[in-house]
């Protein structure tokens, strides 16, 4: 029974340490001395600026007949990526009926507002919409990996998350990190940040972008961690009942 007492403490005190805290992997925790949380100053929103090799895809509007039809016909023999074009690495884009129009380095709205200009110039009473094709943002690590679409604008890390079925516990929290191009062939940018801290909100951590990478290592000690205190538990009442069963049966083999 002695041996039984031992082994309970020791189960109990590795319980203790054993199982994920709130502290560990909760969100929106507010900083403090205790925890040692950082704080991020707010930062005003940045709109995605349009990349080399981002792909749009638009659609004009006019009331000439003989224009609508040429785009369909265009449309149609271009199958699964119809209307999509490429921006050129010299930052421009080849649309029908348009000269090399130069938008790299321009929002969705000034794109749009470029393309609307120029189609005006040979068609009155054309309105263009414009968008981005590629709008996708790629998940790696402790989380569920994948590409997922940004379907709206000011998307932020919560949202992002929520689309891969979160964070595993046995993410790193505390280190995660955004993998962001940079224009002109320079290498990436790669923000770290904690996720816990609540500062991070409107943080220039706090928004996805489209070609984002978001990369969350797995923790040095989530080797011993296990989800619950539940789960422990039940595994320590069951393998302390095995044992004790072993014990008392070896007893009375040696009586």
């Amino acid at each position: 029974m002695k041996q039984i007492r031992l082994i309970v403490l020791g189960a109990l005190a590795v319980l203790m340490t054993g199982c994920y805290s709130h502290r560990v992997i909760g969100y929106l925790q507010e900083p403090k001395k205790t925890n040692k949380l950082p704080v991020y100053d707010s930062v005003p929103y940045e709109p995605y600026r349009i990349r080399v090799n981002d792909e749009i895809i638009y659609r004009l509007i006019t009331l000439d007949e003989t224009i609508s039809k040429s785009l369909a016909a265009n449309n149609s023999a271009n199958s699964q990526n119809a209307n999509a074009y490429r921006v050129y690495p010299d930052g421009t884009v080849e649309l029908p009926f348009l000269k090399p129009i130069h938008i790299a380095g321009l929002t969705e709205a000034e794109a749009q507002d470029s393309l609307r200009a120029a189609f005006r110039e040979i068609i009155p009473d054309a309105d263009v919409k414009v968008a981005l094709y590629n709008k996708y943002f790629s998940v790696i690590g402790d989380a569920r990996s994948g590409q997922y679409y940004i379907y709206k604008e000011k998307m932020n890390i919560f949202q992002a998350l929520a689309m891969t079925g979160d964070v595993l516990n046995s993410g790193d929290r505390r280190h995660v990190r955004i993998i962001r191009p940079r224009d002109g062939g320079e290498e990436p940018e790669v923000l770290e940040f904690d996720i816990r801290t609540n500062t991070i909100i409107n943080s220039k951590y706090y928004y996805v972008y489209p070609n984002d990478v978001i990369y969350v290592a797995r923790t040095k000690d989530s080797f011993y961690k296990v989800p619950s205190y539940t789960g422990f538990l039940g595994l320590i009442t069951s393998s302390v009942a095995l044992l004790t069963t072993v014990l008392n049966y070896v007893a009375y083999l040696f009586k």
